[in-house]
């Protein structure tokens, strides 16, 4: 009964392959056909009839010698050359054959004889789930800190299934417990890797140990599984894990690269102190043998180095995890994946040659000029040995192709200039057209020869300096700088002063210079009030061939010193010394001037500054001298006590650095009223005279314009009521009007009181700048003058601004304000 129900099963298998060999011999356009068959199968069970496929004949099969041609090794079919079936000659693992390939593919070639054809067939292995999962270790200890925050995960071992596709590990079950929690990543290519993930904190006091169960299902059908027994020990130390540095790890590392080389270096730090804080790190337990063959780590710095042959046809692309681990009692380890793209490369560069060169080359070379030939040569054939040559700089040179393949002449393609700069560092790159590109590059530096095209420049156009007076001859007083932007002797520069015979050569005369350095020494000593201010111009010479040369003005202004004591002007005795007298009535009052020393210094600035100061007086309390203005005044009022005579002794000085001075004596005399009214009756007796007769004067024509005045008011105030009342009303709407026509306003100006008088001004009226004609001068009741006490006697009412004009107009001369208590101001 089994051997009847195993040849129906073979019998259907030969019907299916006969039935796929038919449909890929009608539809496809190439000879190869393919056949497929489950792995695993027993030895000597047919594939597919080749012979019929083939529309070969049964009968010449073993004639013409058929058979399959399959290297050095024991093919795994074989052709029946009676009846042109094919055969299983050996028992086929599948996983042995193709590893894990998605598509597993047995590719055949057979040979027929005289003549001779060459047929090629392909038989698919077919997967079958004859492989259980299975985990590298049946138990697994984990050791976990009760502190482990909820939200923690612990990377397991994945479990490998030697089937593919979706015969391999397609889930994974934990057994129930309220703790942990699984978590799968699906990292592709059959690849799921299982990790728990701590859901609940736990308890050490409760329970010390969980036991899990870990099952990984393949998804075949029926499944098949494996498990692995997870032990959890918990305690109670190591609360941080390590932490990396960067959230992802990404490096690009070029085919071929050395043994040893490192790609990169990780980084974790662990807050934690002490050996809970040193991290170590270790590739994580999911990566494969081809990984960890390819590359190292190393545990305490971290860095990955090459291990072995990097080929980017093999693998493109790597995707390495690294856990940090503490060396805690309880190590906390921390995932990250490092992801390792590989970079085709290609294997040999240009080579570039500098067959001639010309090292320094003139500024003023013309544009074409050859500087350095070049060949090019790649090892390379085809389009991998096809060079590019160019310069990827913006520099006055270009390379120009010849007529002999890959040599190229370096050539000027601008005009040079040294000044600009002196030295090109060109950068010449070749670069093949293979994929991807390999480039070379070589440096020429070129410098550039200086050419005698540039003149001298001064630092300054035009030079300013300023000096003191009375320097020292023969003493360096100032200096000028000219530089060349030449180089060597084109930059060497020598000094001169341009003497022409113009008015300035008397003054040139009076310096020298030094050649080389430009330092300028005065032969003669200046003096600022003989001489403030001169120039001239220095010339700068290179010592090119030819020279060039430039010229620039120099400014010099001398600055004052002290050189100069005060000059006495007053008091000036007749014989010339500085000794004065003064006579003062002694019933003057306090404030008095007795009189003012004047002086004069010939500097300027504060070494003309003139200070006054009491260096001798008789009596400190009766005199006061001014310190700016010189004026001697009366402290107080004369006594019966004091002295008649009194002397003082002023000193000048200026307010220079090293002031100098000077001193004059003033005897100021005492005298009664009418010894001074005496004396200064003989030198104006005619003024007095004069003054009488203004005052006579004064009066009639005051009294004249007062009429006047008075006329036009009653004139002024007929026209106002001969006026309609709605129009005057237009005109007379201010609020505060008193009923007065006019008004007198006064006020005061340093010791003098003035009195503005007026008709009335409404809101919008203007006063006109420079208008006097209504400005008096009040009589200061303070003063004690006898012609002021012999003048305020007499009353005298102004009742209008025209008064004041007509006197003015009357007594041009009445402005002194010493014969006449009325002064017309002249400016509002």
């Amino acid at each position: 009964m089994e051997q009847r129900g195993r040849l129906a099963w073979r019998q259907r298998r030969q019907l299916a392959a006969y039935m796929v060999a038919l449909v890929t011999f009608w539809s496809g356009v190439s000879a190869q056909i393919r056949y497929s068959i489950s792995e695993e199968v027993k030895e000597g069970t047919d594939v597919g009839n080749i012979a019929k496929d083939l529309g070969l004949d049964k009968t010449t099969l073993k004639d013409r010698a058929y058979r399959i041609v399959y290297g050095s090794t024991e093919p795994p079919f074989r052709v029946n050359q009676d009846d042109g079936i094919l055969y299983v000659n050996r028992k086929i693992d599948r996983e042995e054959v193709c590893d894990r390939s998605k598509v597993c593919l047995i590719d055949l070639k057979t040979v027929l004889e005289n003549p001779l054809e060459v047929h090629y067939v392909a038989v698919e292995i077919l997967d079958v789930n004859d492989h259980s999962p299975s985990f590298p270790e049946n138990e697994k200890m984990l050791e976990i800190s009760e502190s482990a925050l909820p939200g923690a995960r612990f990377q397991l071992k994945a479990a490998r299934d030697a089937d593919s596709g979706p015969l391999s590990v397609q889930q994974y079950k934990l057994s129930h417990n309220e703790h942990f929690r699984l978590e799968v990543k699906d990292r592709g290519e059959d690849r799921k890797t299982p990790s728990l993930v701590l859901q609940k904190p736990l308890d050490r006091e409760s329970v010390k140990t969980h036991i899990l169960l870990l099952t990984a299902v393949d998804g075949g059908k029926p499944p098949r599984s494996g498990s692995m027994r997870i032990i959890v020990d918990v305690f109670d130390v190591n609360d941080n894990p390590p932490v990396f540095t960067k959230d992802s790890y990404t490096v690009q590392l070029k085919e071929n690269s050395p043994l040893g080389m490192t790609i990169i270096q990780v980084n974790a730090t662990d807050l934690d102190e002490g050996s809970n804080g040193e991290v170590v790190y270790s590739l994580d337990n999911d990566v494969d043998a081809k990984v960890r063959a390819r590359f190292d780590l190393n545990p305490l710095t971290g860095e990955i180095t090459v291990a072995g042959v990097i080929d980017f046809e093999e693998s493109g692309r790597y995707e390495i995890d690294i856990q940090a681990s503490d060396k805690g009692a309880a190590p906390l380890t921390t995932d990250k994946s490092v992801i390792i793209n590989i970079v085709d490369v290609n294997d040999n560069a240009p080579e570039i040659e500098v067959t001639s060169f010309s090292r320094a080359l003139p500024e003023d070379s013309k544009t074409g000029t050859t500087v350095a030939l070049i060949s090019i040569k790649d090892s390379d054939s085809g389009l991998n040995g096809k060079v590019m040559c160019f310069i990827n700089q913006d520099v006055p040179f270009m390379l120009s192709p010849s007529l002999q393949n890959n040599m190229y002449s370096l050539v000027t393609k601008l005009a040079l200039d040294r000044e600009q700069q002196s030295q090109y560092d060109v950068t010449i790159l070749a670069k093949d057209a293979g994929e991807p590109s390999l480039s070379s590059e070589k440096t020429i530096s070129i410098v550039i020869s200086d050419v005698n095209d540039n003149i001298p420049e001064f630092s300054l156009y035009p030079y300013t300096f300023y000096i003191y007076e009375n320097n020292a001859p023969g003493d360096s007083v100032f200096s000028v700088k000219a530089f060349d932007r030449d180089e060597g002797n084109n930059a060497l520069i020598s000094y001169h002063i341009l003497r022409d015979r113009g008015a300035e050569n008397t003054l040139s005369s009076f310096l020298n210079i030094n050649s080389e350095n430009g330092h300028i020494l005065a032969l003669k000593s200046f003096d600022f009030e003989t001489l403030k201010t001169f120039h001239f111009q220095v010339v700068a010479t290179d010592s090119g061939t030819p020279s060039l040369s430039s010229n620039v003005t120099v400014n010099v202004f001398i600055l004052d010193q002290n050189d100069n004591a005060p000059v006495i002007l007053y008091p000036v005795s007749a014989n010339g010394s500085a000794e004065g007298v003064e006579e003062i009535p002694r019933n003057v009052n306090a404030g008095h001037l007795a009189t003012k020393v004047r002086a004069y210094d010939a500097d300027i600035g504060y070494n003309g500054w003139l200070l006054f100061s009491l260096q001798e007086v008789s009596d400190h309390s009766l005199f006061a001298l001014d310190r700016y203005t010189g004026q001697i005044r009366t402290l107080r009022s004369f006594t019966e006590t004091d002295e008649a005579e009194h002397k003082l002794v002023i000193l000048v000085k200026d307010n220079g650095n090293v002031s100098l001075s000077a001193t004059t004596t003033v005897i100021v005399k005492a005298v009664e009223p009418k010894e001074a009214f005496a004396a200064s009756d003989v030198k104006s007796a005619t003024k007095n005279d004069e003054d009488n007769n203004v005052t006579f004067y004064l009066m009639i024509t005051l009294g004249s314009v007062s009429t006047l005045f008075l006329i036009s008011i009653i004139v002024l105030i007929v026209m106002q009521c001969s006026k309609p009342r709605d129009y005057s009303s237009k005109y007379l709407q201010d609020t505060n009007y008193d009923g007065t026509l006019c008004h007198s306003i006064q006020y005061r100006s340093g010791d003098r009181r003035y009195m503005l008088v007026g008709p009335r001004m409404s809101i919008g009226s203007t006063i006109v700048p420079g208008s006097n004609g209504n400005t008096l001068v009040v009589p200061d009741r303070r003063r004690a003058s006898g012609e002021w006490d012999k003048f305020n006697e007499t009353s005298v009412d102004v009742t209008s601004a025209s008064a004041l004009s007509a006197f003015t107009h009357a007594f041009p001369h009445s402005s002194n304000t010493r014969s006449s208590p009325f002064n017309t101001t002249r400016n509002s």
